[in-house]
């Protein structure tokens, strides 16, 4: 498996404080590379020595800010192009628009998301932002189907003019095991799938460490449920944003989604293999 983590700490027009959640993620996936390579002795990690690169933008330049999409989408062009599988680590969820525009029509993304992104309300700016992103691509946008929202002013009507499908919180708890299996059906018939995780899916008793949490969220069980069944498509790669350590509790989100940046990297080894 050849394999490129890219940190991509962009957390303008929404959520500021993600920047550092991306840092500190792509510090965990430096500790587990580095941990891997001091083992003696055989161990699961061992698909990962030699097999994965890291890419890290630093945004402290004007340039690099002003041209934030443009890096961004060279960066996640490289990399499919190149057929690597892609691990992008963003700060606010608008730091995963350059990936999905340069997935095209023809991919699946699977959005674990307590938001839809596609908010036109008086209180939101019609210009970019990372509450209405879904609305700006630059590209074709990709298919998009959301797991997890918990969403109660946006009428079907306005949700089915971006989203292929949904399943909101309230549908997977009442059924997680049917959602999965639609989930299943969907990715084996797709060309190619993007997994886009925005951390606000998860329940906030899981994951507090998020700007805008939402109650009666994905527990961790039923995520990993439906994660997995996404992950029987043929999955190009997964992007995770939304985190910010400041509001964390006892380090109990970093724990999470330390322990996922790992199992991501390992499964897509697995499935090399």
């Amino acid at each position: 498996m050849n394999a490129i983590v890219t940190i991509f700490p962009f957390d303008l027009f929404g959520s500021a404080g993600t920047g550092a959640g991306a840092r500190l993620l792509g510090d965990a996936v430096h500790e587990i590379l580095d941990d891997t390579d001091r083992e003696t002795r055989p161990c699961r990690a061992d698909v990962l020595r030699g097999a994965v690169r890291v890419k890290e933008f630093a945004f402290e330049t004007l340039a690099e800010v002003t041209n934030w999409r443009k890096h961004g989408r060279q960066a996640a062009r490289q990399a499919l192009k190149a057929k690597e599988f892609l691990l992008w680590l963003g700060g606010n969820h608008l730091a995963a628009l350059p990936v999905l525009e340069e997935l095209g029509k023809d991919t699946l993304v699977v959005q674990f998301d307590a938001h839809l992104d596609v908010y036109a309300f008086h209180d939101t700016t019609s210009e970019l932002s990372h509450g209405n992103f879904l609305t700006h691509f630059e590209t074709p946008r990709p298919r998009l189907v959301n797991v997890g929202h918990r969403d109660l002013f946006l009428t079907p009507e306005e949700i089915s003019e971006t989203f292929e499908a949904v399943y909101p919180a309230w549908d997977v708890a009442a059924d997680v095991t049917r959602a999965a299996a639609e989930l299943r059906a969907k990715v084996k018939t797709a060309k190619r799938v993007w997994i886009d995780i925005d951390c606000d899916a998860l329940d906030p008793t899981a994951l507090p460490a998020v700007h805008e949490p939402l109650p009666f969220g994905l527990a961790p069980p039923a995520f990993l449920a439906l994660f997995e069944a996404v992950c029987e498509g043929n999955v190009a790669g997964v992007s995770i944003t939304e985190f910010d350590p400041g509001r964390d509790v006892r380090d109990t989100s970093l724990n999470l989604l330390g322990w996922l940046v790992e199992y991501v990297l390992l499964k897509a080894a697995a499935r090399a293999s």
